[in-house]
């Protein structure tokens, strides 16, 4: 039995050196997932945040720069136009708006009490409930000192009353944050798993040799490749939002043709990224880990589950050349805040640069393997 042991074990392990790309994934996966939840800060910090001062005294001066020694905030623009912090949180420039009243230093000097208006964006769950404690953190701090200036005169008005308001999300529901960016990531599963074992497959079974003896043009072998799998990613799609709307109750508020046109361009970067994979790897299961590799990223740094505001400069860099995140951005601003094209011209770019990118960096892998 003992040499029987050395036997196979010295077998298995040579196959397993052998196959050093299986190895390295099965190194890397671990090392990556240790790093990320290593790094990744889930203490919500520096959230965008437009503040509206029609004050303009020192104390609203004051209360701006209490907002930034918090950690949690960070200001992003400062305007007298109210309108102008729904219309950056709609567009996803912002989180948090903050209007100061034009009477807010006269309402201190009074005693009578200044008011807040807190506009937070609820379809991010997990930064909405964090802004939200750091607010009344920061108004309670400001009443309790204010109290204890007042006990000698007897007055204890609160100084300060803040009125927040959850928009796109009041009720603070779990399935309107994850529903729309489960789209993104399933549809990644789905297409780059498919995608990637396209060309392995033909491989394996010695059918992409006759293929390409056949009078077929590359570019025309590729594009008939990713077509069916583009298919079957759109009626994932069109599923998934089904679901999302009548059994979840999660309603669509923006365009359906804005996310779909979308949709398709986001599927065509991670066919492409497929079919990269399918013309390195050598075989189906070594094609699966790859392209289970790329979904680790793009789960964790995209903003799906973290707040992106939690990860280090380089992770957070690095999330940013991702499909996934641009594609989640797009999800929820269309479902939940009803943004358009113009809102989400940033991350409309971004997807349709980074798609274009895969598309020719895979077209080019895959005639280099042809020829």
């Amino acid at each position: 039995m003992w040499f029987s042991f050395i036997a196979i074990f010295r077998k298995e392990l040579i196959h397993i050196l052998r196959d050093r790309s299986t190895l390295a994934v099965a190194l890397t996966i671990p090392l990556f997932q240790l790093v990320l939840f290593g790094f990744i800060d889930q203490t919500v910090r520096d959230v965008p945040t437009v503040v509206v001062d029609q004050d303009r005294t020192s104390a609203s001066r004051e209360l701006i720069d209490k907002l930034r020694s918090t950690r949690t905030f960070k200001i992003v623009a400062t305007t007298p136009d109210p309108h102008e912090a729904r219309a950056s949180i709609t567009a996803g420039r912002a989180r948090v708006g903050v209007v100061i009243g034009p009477d807010f230093h006269q309402r201190r000097l009074r005693g009578s009490g200044a008011k807040l208006l807190i506009l937070i964006d609820g379809s991010d769950s997990s930064v909405s409930s964090q802004a939200l404690a750091s607010i009344n953190g920061l108004i309670a701090s400001e009443n309790l000192q204010a109290i204890q200036e007042r006990v000698p005169t007897g007055r204890l008005t609160p100084a300060i009353s803040a009125q927040p308001i959850i928009l796109f999300n009041p009720d603070g529901r779990t399935a309107n944050f994850i529903l729309p960016g489960l789209v993104a990531i399933v549809l990644q599963l789905v297409a780059t798993v498919l995608a990637a074992l396209a060309i392995v497959r033909e491989r394996e079974r010695g059918t992409l040799e006759q293929l390409l003896v056949t009078p077929v043009n590359p570019l025309g072998l590729m594009l008939g490749k990713l077509a069916p799998y583009l298919a079957v990613g759109l009626v994932e799609m069109v599923l998934i939002l089904l679901a999302m709307r009548f059994i979840f109750d999660v309603p669509t508020r923006g365009s359906v043709v804005f996310l779909f046109a979308m949709a398709l361009v986001y599927l065509f970067a991670l066919l492409s990224l497929g079919l990269f994979i399918s013309t390195r790897a050598q075989t189906q299961a070594q094609a699966q880990q790859m392209a289970q590799l790329f979904l680790l990223p793009s789960i964790f740094l995209s903003g799906y589950i973290f707040p992106a505001s939690g990860l280090p400069r380089p992770l957070w860099l690095i999330g940013r050349l991702l499909p996934a995140t641009h594609m989640i951005e797009i999800m929820r601003g269309v479902v939940l805040r009803d943004a358009g094209v113009r809102q989400l011209l940033p991350n409309v770019a971004a997807l349709v640069a980074i798609s274009t990118f895969l598309v020719w960096m895979s077209a080019r892998r895959f005639d280099k393997t042809v020829q």
